[in-house]
C-alpha cells in the first residue's frame, strides 16, 4: 500500500458481520449508494481494456491515485477556524464511515487494497486537504447505522451516497450536496414492455428498504405492487429471478449494474422524480459543515470534481454529458 493512499478497515463487533456479509453479498445503502457483489474483482469490472470499447467499465487507477495527491491543501488558518477540522488533523487521520463494495463510488480492489470511486475520491481528497496526505480510515456502514456512527463519534464523517432529507438533518449535519441524482427504472435487456414509469402499473416492482424508492415510487406508480429489499443484491437477484418486474432506485446504482454486468440489463425510460441531493453527513451541528463547503467549492471551481466525475462514472459508463455541478450550500 502506498503512503499516501493508506487506508484502514475498522470495524466494531456489530459492524463485524455486516463487512463480511458486504464481501460476499454488497452492503445496500439506498438513497444512498450502489453496492456490488464483484468487490473481489477490484476498480476492474471488465476483462476488456479502453482500446477494447469506448467505456472501458475498467476504473484508471493511475489517473485516480494522481487527481486525488494533487488535490487542494488547507491552510493553516482555514483548519484552525474549525474545531472539526482541527480535530481531524490532530488526530492524524480522517476517519469515515463509508462502503467497499460501490462498484461507482467506492469499490476496494483486493490486489492493492485501495478503496476507489466518486465518494471515495471526495473523501480522499478531503483528507489531504485537512492533513496533507492520504489518510483515510474506514468503519463500513448500512443504511441503517450511517446516522448512529456520527452520533457516538466513531466517525468523523459519512461519504455513502448519502441523500440530504430532512428528516435526517434532525439527526446529523449535512456538507454539500456534492452529486444530484434521480430515480431509474431498471428490466432485464429483453424486457420491452416497461419503458417509462407509467408501465409500472400493476407491476412487482422491488425497492430498497430506508432508499428514498419507495416513497418515490408510491408518488409516480401508486398502482406498482412494492417488495422491499434490504440490499441491493437482493433487489438484482429477484430480479433476475422473475419474482419482480422491475426494479426501481437511484440512477447511479442502476448505472453501476450495467457496468458490473453488460447485456444483462437495461434502464427503462428517463429517470424520473425530484433530483435527490447527495451530501456529507456530519455530527449534528457541527461547524465541519462550513470548512467542508468550501473545500467542495474548491475542487467544483478548479476542476478537480469533473475529473474526478470522469474517472469514475463518464469513462465508464460512456456518458458524454457532464453533470451540472451541484449548488453547494443550496
Amino acid at each position: 500500500m502506498s503512503k499516501n493512499l493508506s487506508q484502514q478497515v475498522v470495524l466494531d463487533r456489530r459492524g463485524f458481520v455486516a463487512a463480511t456479509f458486504a464481501t460476499v453479498a454488497g452492503l445496500g445503502l439506498a438513497g444512498c449508494s450502489d453496492t456490488s457483489a464483484e468487490a473481489d474483482k477490484g476498480s476492474v469490472a471488465s476483462s476488456k481494456s479502453s482500446d477494447d470499447t469506448k467505456a472501458s467499465t475498467t476504473l484508471d487507477a493511475k489517473a485516480f491515485d494522481k487527481l486525488v495527491d494533487n488535490g487542494p491543501k488547507a491552510d493553516d488558518t482555514a483548519i484552525a477556524a474549525s474545531t472539526w477540522a482541527t480535530a481531524v488533523k490532530n488526530a492524524g487521520v480522517f476517519k469515515i464511515g463509508s462502503v467497499q463494495t460501490s462498484t461507482l463510488f467506492s469499490l476496494l480492489n483486493e490486489k492493492d487494497g485501495k478503496t476507489r470511486g466518486f465518494d471515495a475520491g471526495i473523501a480522499q481528497l478531503l483528507s489531504n486537504y485537512i492533513l496533507g496526505e492520504n489518510k483515510v480510515e474506514i468503519t463500513q456502514v448500512t443504511s441503517d447505522t450511517r446516522e448512529s456512527v456520527l452520533q457516538n463519534g466513531q466517525v468523523d464523517a459519512v461519504f455513502a451516497t448519502y441523500t440530504i432529507t430532512d428528516e435526517r438533518k434532525k439527526l446529523v449535519s449535512f456538507a454539500g450536496p456534492y452529486y444530484y441524482t434521480q430515480q431509474a427504472i431498471l428490466v432485464l435487456a429483453d424486457n420491452d414492455d416497461i419503458k417509462s414509469v407509467d408501465d409500472l402499473a400493476d407491476k412487482n416492482v422491488a425497492v430498497q428498504s430506508g432508499s428514498n424508492g419507495p416513497a418515490i415510487l408510491e408518488e409516480f406508480a401508486p398502482k406498482a405492487s412494492q417488495q422491499e429489499f434490504k440490499t441491493d443484491e437482493e433487489a438484482r437477484q429477484a430480479l433476475q429471478q422473475g419474482r419482480v418486474d422491475a426494479y426501481v432506485i437511484d440512477n447511479n446504482m442502476q448505472q453501476s449494474s450495467l457496468v458490473r454486468e453488460p447485456g444483462k440489463y437495461k434502464i427503462a425510460g428517463k429517470p424520473f422524480g425530484n433530483k435527490e441531493p447527495y451530501g456529507i453527513g456530519l455530527p449534528l451541528d457541527s461547524d465541519g459543515v462550513a470548512f467542508v463547503n468550501d473545500f467542495l467549492k474548491k475542487i467544483e471551481d478548479d476542476g478537480t470534481w469533473t475529473k474526478l466525475w470522469q474517472i469514475c462514472i463518464g469513462d465508464r459508463t460512456g456518458d458524454t454529458n457532464v453533470p451540472e455541478l451541484p449548488e453547494v450550500g443550496a
